[in-house]
């Protein structure tokens, strides 16, 4: 399936939430571009990619949860000086899922969240060599949900961890729009994907949730300043025949600690200790099925602050070309006959 199951990392710089009741967590996922070539450039045409991750939050998290990523990219014909234009557009869903069935568990739910839109200017710098630049905005403003924790009884799990009426929204992120950039470098000889990249997330904050929601008594409107974050997402992987194996690492780093920047004391970080961020290892196997790249994933917490939460990550990937340019034919020889 010529070097998809390479290059298509570039349109792997999907949009997606870390669904947590602590704020201070980038907009993008940590781990999100792991085992894809995100430095290399995509040939023209259309793909597809979904990714979906699941987080198993040991306790005293009462969540686990989970983000959908369908992305579509168009990878164009535009090659100004020297670097490949892409475009693309994702729209994230989110699922949190409640711990126990006891009255006082969080119930099960689920939103769409802002949707993002970027572009990415990829360069090959030869030798199986790539460099690529990304910048867009998640949408937040437009279409992001303002949902809310709620118990199986009815009642909301408030910030603090307690449960009560008029309660906080489950993702702070939300309540602004958010200004992603990116940066990655790929190896990609010999059937090797040896991959770095960095991603910011800056936020247009302080925002408000504002207005009457219905929730608890009078709704609620809530202000939240979220801090900006850095993730970093490492590959390296080598392809033998369809099967492709290696390792991984991802984690993110917050910048702002402070109570402003959504360190707040919940059932995660129940002492209020400043969320710095996290890290994570495992190991990432795929297979190529011909019309598609399927690839799966696992990560275990190894480093972490006190502020924030450990968790086994189990991730999905499928990766589908949709359409190529139709090759040009080559010019038919003329005949020459010698009498």
């Amino acid at each position: 399936m010529t070097k998809n199951w390479l290059v298509a990392g570039a349109m792997a710089l999907t949009a997606s939430m870390t669904a947590t009741a602590s704020y201070a967590q980038s907009t993008t996922v940590p781990g999100e571009q792991v085992g894809l070539a995100t430095g290399a450039p995509l040939p023209e045409g259309i793909y597809a990619l979904n990714t979906f991750v699941y987080q198993m939050r040991d306790n005293p998290s009462p969540v686990d949860a989970g983000i959908n990523v369908p992305v579509l990219v168009w990878s164009t014909p535009f090659v100004p000086f020297g670097g490949r234009v892409e475009l693309l557009v994702a729209p994230p869903t989110v699922f949190v899922f409640g711990k126990g069935n006891s009255s006082s568990s969080i119930r099960d739910l689920s939103f769409n969240v802002g949707t993002f839109v970027g572009g990415i200017w990829a360069f090959d710098l030869g030798n199986n060599f790539g460099v690529s630049f990304l910048g867009g905005v998640y949408l937040n403003e437009l279409n992001g949900d303002r949902g809310v924790l709620t118990t199986r009884a009815g009642a909301l799990a408030i910030p603090n961890g307690g449960v009560g009426p008029g309660g906080g929204a489950v993702l702070g992120q939300l309540a602004s729009n958010t200004y992603r950039f990116g940066v990655a470098a790929s190896y990609t000889g010999d059937g090797y994907n040896l991959t770095a990249n960095l991603t910011a997330n800056i936020y247009d904050s302080p925002a408000t949730f504002g207005g009457n929601r219905n929730i608890g008594p009078g709704g609620f409107t809530q202000s939240y300043s979220i801090s900006d974050a850095l993730n970093l997402d490492l590959t390296a992987t080598k392809k033998f025949g369809k099967f492709e194996i290696g390792a991984i690492a991802y984690g993110t780093y917050n910048f702002d600690t402070s109570f402003k920047g959504g360190n707040i004391i919940n059932a995660a970080n129940p002492t209020g200790t400043p969320d710095r961020g996290r890290f994570l290892m495992g190991g990432l196997v795929g297979y190529d099925l011909g019309f598609a790249t399927a690839q799966v994933y696992v990560a275990r917490t190894v480093v972490r602050s006190a502020g924030t939460f450990d968790s086994t990550e189990v991730s999905g990937r499928l990766i589908v070309p949709l359409y190529s340019p139709t090759p040009v034919a080559a010019a038919p020889a003329p005949i020459i006959r010698k009498y």
